[in-house]
């Protein structure tokens, strides 16, 4: 845990000093305000840190697929996700040290990642912290194909405020062919395009409540659907529900958007859309409360709460800002070692760096 403490440390101190060393601009004409040369350090902290692991979740797996399948092209032909498959081709005609694989994947998923950030979050240090103690970092070194594929999907956050459909159903589609579970983002872009909290919000919420406690009747009616496709295996997966404290640590920045939601639709008349984004977030954790799986579809829209925390500060009163922002500190570092520490015994592994 040593360089995962580190890391959150210098990723926090770069991205906040990022903010402050730069000039100011008004809002509605460039969020990017971050200072990019400490953004670039934040950014090659993370890859750093994730790409020279050599454990974490599947990491095991994917060396070891790496070290041992030849990518070719009968072989992608043959199997699931060819664009991941060509990836891995490409990198074999490199080199067949796994490490350049995990090295490249944490390269491609944080640099589009902390892009994205740069140019929507309000107060980008608090998203950068954010997405480590909220687990999301480390999940990004879990399901690394999916969390990739997430990241394509979430650099076209700017087709999806400028309402450029084509643009960004040419992305998902190429994050589909990594994961192929992320073309559910393609009827997502109807959804959320739309005013926040109208009574389709609140029928989504109702529609989750009600599949909590019918979860039996519609987990089998879910996987007799997709028995004949390459998601069958979920239908065996036991591994117990989202914990509620997860649900409550993603429903903080949505309750506090609720309740200033005039006032952020004033700051940011685009915000609804990020605001949808996170609901459906929410949603599907309520949902995984009775099976963990669902949880994976969080990997595509957990990164919109990190856009949605950056603005929530600016909705309370300026004499409490500050009091909030160091709340928030606080209350996800606690979670932090909460999740990282106590319940996963997290421990990270690395050829190149031993702490």
């Amino acid at each position: 845990m040593t360089v995962l403490w580190i890391n959150l440390g210098l990723v926090y101190v770069f991205s906040f000093l990022a903010r402050y060393i730069t000039i100011p601009l008004s809002i509605g004409t460039n969020l990017a305000t971050s200072n990019k040369l400490l953004i670039f350090l934040a950014i090659a902290t993370l890859v750093l840190v994730s790409g020279l692991r050599n454990n974490i979740g599947d990491t095991y797996f994917y060396i070891k697929s790496y070290e041992d399948k030849d990518f070719t092209w009968e072989y992608i032909v043959a199997n699931k996700d060819p664009g991941f498959g060509i990836l891995q081709m490409l990198l074999q005609t490199i080199s067949k040290d796994p490490q350049l694989l995990i090295f490249i994947t944490a390269l491609i998923t944080n640099i589009l990642i902390g892009i994205t950030l740069y140019k929507y979050s309000r107060m980008i240090e608090l998203s950068f912290y954010v997405y480590i103690t909220a687990g999301m970092f480390t999940v990004s070194m879990n399901g690394i194909r999916q969390f990739l594929a997430a990241s394509i999907i979430f650099i076209a956050t700017k087709y999806i405020l400028n309402g450029d459909f084509k643009k960004y159903a040419l992305l998902v589609i190429l994050a589909s062919t990594i994961h192929q579970s992320a073309l559910i983002l393609i009827p997502i872009y109807f959804i959320v395009r739309r005013e926040a909290w109208t009574k389709v919000t609140f029928l989504l919420f109702v529609l989750a409540i009600v599949i909590v406690f019918g979860f039996n009747q519609f987990s089998e009616m879910l996987f007799a659907s997709i028995e004949d496709t390459q998601y069958s295996k979920y239908s065996t997966f036991d591994e117990g529900g989202a914990s509620s404290i997860r649900v409550l640590v993603d429903s903080i920045p949505v309750i506090i958007a609720f309740l200033g939601r005039e006032k952020l639709r004033k700051m940011w008349p685009k915000s609804d859309i990020i605001v949808n984004l996170a609901v459906i977030n929410l949603i599907f954790m309520i949902i995984a409360t009775q099976n963990w799986i669902f949880a994976r579809f969080n990997i595509y829209f957990s990164l919109y709460n990190l856009i949605l925390i950056s603005w929530i500060i600016y909705l309370f009163k300026e004499n409490s800002r500050k009091f909030v922002y160091y709340g928030l500190l606080v209350c996800y570092l606690v979670y932090f070692y909460y999740e990282q520490v106590i319940s996963l015994n997290m421990d990270y592994q690395s050829d190149y760096m031993n702490l």
